[in-house]
Formats: structure tokens, sequence, C-alpha cells
């Protein structure tokens, strides 16, 4: 139905931000690839900022929170606790969750930040540590959205293969699809 001035009268819903951080630090990262492909092929009602500030963070120390918390530090918990969702792509090492996602989850750990928060895990590739980044997400009081998982195998791939898989129209379909049903998982609760 076509309201006012031609203007469509159904209510359109409100613009989620969403924050993807990538598990890795490096430069060629498949999960940096992923999460910056998934920002660029949200659907239009997702805003996806990608988190960039993983490698500056310091390591965690408790007695470093409250007033003393570092500014890098503070930077995070207040993009996660401004974002309507959280969206993580980790790689794994030794089949376990790197240390610099570890560090900053643990930043998070006595926050209010992750409680509750909706987060979706993507993979650039299968791992074994997909079940303890969970679990530790878990345990965090993130609500996981586990419903629509989205893995692009990119692992071992050069920057202009993954460049290529990542704009497939059905890896792109694939990523915009993923996003939309974790806005409708987030819409929902």
């Amino acid at each position: 139905m076509v309201g006012f001035l031609g203007h469509d009268s159904t209510e359109l819903p409100p613009l989620l931000n969403l924050l993807a951080i990538s598990g890795s630090l490096r430069a060629a990262s498949t999960n940096s690839a992923l999460v910056a492909a998934l920002a660029a092929n949200a659907p239009a009602d997702c805003r996806v900022t990608v988190y960039d500030g993983l490698g500056r963070l310091p390591i965690f120390n408790p007695d470093d929170e409250g007033e003393r918390t570092p500014r890098e530090a503070a930077g995070l918990i207040d993009a996660v606790t401004r974002a309507d969702g959280v969206i993580v792509s980790c790689p794994e090492y030794a089949h376990g969750v790197p240390g610099g996602m570890k560090n900053a989850l643990d930043w998070l750990v006595s926050r209010d930040a992750a409680v509750g928060k909706p987060a979706m895990l993507v993979h650039a590739s299968p791992l074994y540590a997909r079940a303890a980044l969970a679990e530790i997400m878990r345990t965090m009081s993130f609500a996981l959205h586990e419903e629509t998982a989205l893995e692009i195998a990119l692992l071992g791939k050069k920057p202009v293969e993954i460049e290529a898989i990542l704009a497939k129209a059905e890896n792109r379909l694939a990523m915009q699809n993923a996003v939309q049903a974790f806005a409708d998982f987030i819409r929902t609760r």
C-alpha cells in the first residue's frame, strides 16, 4: 500500500548496527577478508562495522579494569556495548582460539557488554576450535545465534583467489542471507 507522497506505508525495520571482529592479525587473513565481505554485502537494514583494534589491545590484566581500563580496551567495550549484535570470524592455532581473540574476549568478561548480546560465528575454514570459541562466548553470556552457519572455504587460498571466491554470486547471497537471519534473530529476541 502506498501512503502519503508516494511513500510505502509499511514501516521499515530500524537499521541494525553490527560489529564484525576478525580474530586474526595477519595482513592476508582469510577471516579479515570474510568480515570485510560481510560488511560489503550486508542487507540494506544492517550496517556492519569491522573492528580493527585487536592488535592494539594490551594483554588483559584484571588490575587494569574500572578507572584504569586502557583506552584501546575501553574502545572495544564501548563498540560491543553500542552494537546490536557481534559477528566473529576467527582462525585457530593448534586447535585452539588464538591469543589475540581470547584476549579481546577477556576484556569483556567482567562487563555487561557481552551479557545477552546477540552474536554469530562465521568461518573461513573448518575449525576444531569452533566449539571452544562458542563455549567461551556462551560462558560469557553472549546470546549465540547458531541456526545459520556461514562457512566459506578460504583456507590456503591466495588473496586473488579469496577475492574471486567472495565475489561469487552464490557466496555474496550466502553472506547476505546469513546476516539477514542474524538480524531476524536479533529483532525477535
